[in-house]
């Protein structure tokens, strides 16, 4: 026991760590590593929303010659876009939209992870089939499956921009063939990450496959739905080039006001065209309704983040 202390007694001690040598050269490099980011996102994202902002209180036909509508007509482009029949329809057309196309993607989507995980032969060709759409633009998937849709829909004499519920589907369709294979791979991410010996353990407690299913791996492999659900949220609700492609809002109902009600048009689409159609006078309407689009994407995404969130399993 004597000489065992003599040898702890003599060994040489590290000396500790100053924190603060640690904490100085990251707070010396913080700036140039971080700084062109911030820069950036301010150049890129700030700013542009604050003009936005701002623009949706004037009239304007460029932004060199807005006119801040004053204190007495400050609200005037919001009264409008809330009074435009087409605005107000594609609000709840997109939202029924992105409710069928959340749940056909993410069912589906985690169908198929779920299956390529079972090591099945073959599994990385299907992965990369399933996931080649996603590398196609969206004009592009709009022009190929309108030419599609058209084809088949020759044989009942219409076509994909003369009947809406033609064009909704079309479009449910089209964007789950798009982004089946992107979700597909953050749930195979997910499920891959479902540790073994929870499995195992419900395996020799003699669950079913549908049990393990439901109180093991859907619990574990919620990180990844939470970001599944909030990218096919906010596509869904962002959704443009592919609706511009495949249906161009058509086909079109003529009000007894002269006004034009777009059946097959969402919010980014209505958008678009209020800003870009003849009534050029009607660009302030248009930032209005741009604003008011953001203000919903974010608290929705923010909603679905949080509620999700909550169901995480912390491994």
């Amino acid at each position: 026991m004597a000489i065992r202390r003599r040898l702890f007694s003599g060994r040489r001690k590290h000396p500790s760590i100053d924190s603060t040598l640690v904490k100085r050269p990251m707070k010396r490099w913080f700036p140039l590593f971080m700084g062109p980011t911030v820069l950036a996102f301010a150049l890129g994202f700030v700013w542009p929303f604050v003009q936005g902002f701002y623009l949706s209180f004037t009239k304007f036909r460029t932004t060199s010659d807005a006119k801040f509508l004053g204190i007495a007509h400050l609200f005037d482009n919001y009264k409008n876009a809330f009074s435009d029949p087409s605005f107000l329809h594609a609000f709840w057309y997109t939202a029924l939209f992105t409710v069928v196309s959340v749940i056909f993607i993410n069912v589906l989507a985690f169908t198929v992870a779920y299956f390529l995980t079972q090591k099945i032969k073959g599994s990385n060709l299907f992965r990369t089939v399933f996931f080649m759409p996603n590398l196609i633009g969206g004009i592009v998937l709009g022009y190929i499956w309108s030419m599609i849709f058209d084809g088949i829909l020759t044989n009942l004499n219409t076509s994909i921009m003369l009947e809406t519920k033609y064009g909704f589907w079309g479009l449910i369709i089209l964007m789950c063939w798009q982004q089946i294979g992107y979700m597909m791979i953050i749930y195979i991410a997910g499920l891959q990450a479902v540790p073994d010996d929870m499995l195992e353990a419900a395996k020799i407690d003699g669950a079913t496959k549908w049990q393990t299913l439901t109180k093991v791996t859907i619990p574990n492999v919620m990180p990844s739905i939470t970001i599944c659900f909030f990218l096919t949220l906010s596509n869904g609700f962002k959704l443009f080039d592919q609706n511009l492609a495949l249906t161009g809002g058509q086909p079109f109902i003529f009000q007894e006001d002269g006004s034009v009600v777009k059946t097959t048009e969402m919010l980014a689409l209505n958008i678009y065209n209020t800003f870009y159609g003849q009534n050029t006078a009607s660009r302030g309407t248009a930032q209005a309704k741009a604003v008011l689009f953001f203000i919903l994407v974010a608290a929705l995404g923010l909603i679905q983040l949080y509620n999700t969130r909550k169901r995480e399993v912390q491994q």
